[in-house]
């Protein structure tokens, strides 16, 4: 457990890296900018390297099936709730998507490796190739809408490279074609460097934040769907799908891992609210650290 708290430390890091660079520089570095370039740019090598990482095989696509059946369950309900909770729509729109999009890559993987050992890098690795589609496409969809209306909202999906790019990688992994070790490395390049400037995109992000102007329905009603609503219902759905205890818990971890900052990306290339959102993700991030031991109890004492 000590392990992955430092895991995780190091990798904020960057964060903090981005915090910095923001209160030094302050207008000269624009944060759009950097937004723009990890979306087109470098989002779609995070995609691409991931699928090259394991070979996928049929028993193993049951796992994101299931995963998005859990968010597609709950999304509706959570969507019509934000409508009687929220008059704001842009508060309506992160009520309604934020604690879906969930920290499956730079959290959910190495924690996955500290609680269920290597076993589960092949399970959290496609949990978090179809979170790339809920944030892609239901994200972009329910974030634009804070600000665009339905046709232009389904038309920056579209827009987005990194829907098509996942697909033409899995049509790569079913047919078994093989990168050389050139374009392996340039792969991961890439995608290293999309991983390093989302979380310090999110640093630029922190600063000059107030936590103190997040609006406390905002807050309280996405933690709760966080850390209480969504994994009481994953774990009610999961009992009762007779899945190995194994890959329910994985499936469970990867359900509460803290908002991801994809969030913070969405939210500010549609303007909706992303001081807001970045608030909810730092908040969330520091709740999950004291929630980690809980988390650690439940797994061992009722998936290991």
């Amino acid at each position: 457990m000590i392990s992955t708290l430092f895991s995780i430390i190091f990798v904020y890091v960057f964060i903090l890296l981005g915090y910095l660079a923001k209160r030094i520089f302050k207008d000269d570095m624009n944060t759009k900018t950097l937004t723009l370039m990890s979306v087109y740019f470098l989002q779609p090598f995070v995609t691409v390297w991931g699928f090259s990482t394991a070979r996928l095989h049929e028993e193993h696509f049951f796992v994101p099936l299931i995963y998005l059946a859990i968010i597609l369950a709950l999304l509706l309900p959570t969507i019509l709730i934000g409508r009687l909770i929220f008059s704001d729509i842009k508060k309506r729109a992160i009520f309604s998507i934020a604690g879906f999009v969930g920290n499956t890559g730079n959290i959910g993987i190495p924690l996955g490796i500290a609680l269920f050992g290597e076993q589960s890098v092949i399970f959290t690795t496609l949990i978090n190739i179809a979170n790339v589609f809920v944030v892609y496409g239901l994200g972009v969809y329910i974030y634009s809408r804070g600000s665009f209306g339905i046709r232009q909202s389904l038309f920056n999906i579209v827009k987005i490279p990194i829907i098509p790019a996942s697909l033409i990688a899995i049509l790569i992994n079913i047919n078994n074609i093989r990168f050389t070790p050139e374009i392996e490395e340039f792969f991961k390049m890439g995608a290293y460097a999309g991983i390093v400037l989302q979380l310090f995109l999110l640093g630029t992000f922190l600063q000059g934040i107030r936590i103190r102007e997040l609006h406390p329905k905002l807050f309280i009603g996405t933690m709760s769907q966080k850390f209480i609503i969504v994994p009481l219902a994953t774990a009610l759905i999961l009992s009762m799908t007779g899945l190995p205890l194994f890959v329910q818990g994985v499936i469970f971890m990867e359900m509460m891992t803290p908002l991801a900052v994809a969030n913070i990306n969405l939210a500010s290339l549609y303007d909706c609210r992303p001081k807001d959102v970045t608030s909810l993700i730092l908040l969330s991030t520091l709740l999950f650290i004291p929630l980690l031991f809980l988390l650690s109890y439940v797994i061992n004492h009722y998936y290991l």
